[in-house]
């Protein structure tokens, strides 16, 4: 089974717990944070990848630093990782959680590229716009790029939406060219 499958699962499960424990937004920064950590951390890298550690010494050392600031049940989900050789997919598993969460409230991340920065109010009103045309509530991640001209692309998952307009000049040339 691919890592990415076994993170799946896993989120799965933990998306169930918190569910379960009525604060998935919590458990939520909860696992970002671990996953953050065992993605930058050097220290917290070689610990969990450490083979003369065992399992159960592990799960001790994260029990305790896990203890104030999580509940019981989300520190016994990263043991029972740890205990199955699957601690080093906490930042895939957090990934999968948020993409879970995501779907389960209805909610989808749009990469729009735009011609020029965005203040607040078009933000918001783009952000309106992309929200009613997809059904869904939608969280943009805007990037700038002069080379569209004007206009927006917007992405969500495999879906391109072009509405710039160099694509409108490029589809203008090519009905002048084919009219020759």
């Amino acid at each position: 089974m691919r890592d990415v499958s076994i993170a799946r699962n896993y989120a799965e499960a933990l998306l169930a717990l918190a569910g379960k424990a009525k604060d998935p937004t919590g458990w939520g920064a909860l696992i970002s944070a671990l996953g953050d950590a065992v993605s930058h951390d050097a220290t917290m890298q070689r610990f969990l990848e450490a083979p003369q550690i065992s399992a159960a010494e592990k799960n001790v050392v994260l029990g305790k630093a896990l203890a104030e600031r999580a509940p019981a049940t989300f520190v016994r989900f990263v043991q029972k990782l740890v205990t199955n050789r699957r601690q080093m997919l906490l930042p895939e598993i957090a990934v999968e959680y948020h993409n879970l969460l995501d779907a389960a409230e209805g909610r989808v991340h749009a990469r729009v590229t735009v011609a020029r920065p965005y203040d607040t109010a078009a933000t918001a009103a783009l952000t309106k716009a992309l929200t009613k045309a997809l059904n869904k509530t939608v969280v943009p991640h805007l990037t700038v790029d002069e080379r569209i001209i004007g206009g927006v692309v917007v992405r969500v998952g495999d879906t391109v939406m072009d509405g710039s307009v160099r694509r409108k000049l490029g589809r203008l040339r090519d009905a002048l060219v084919s009219h020759r």
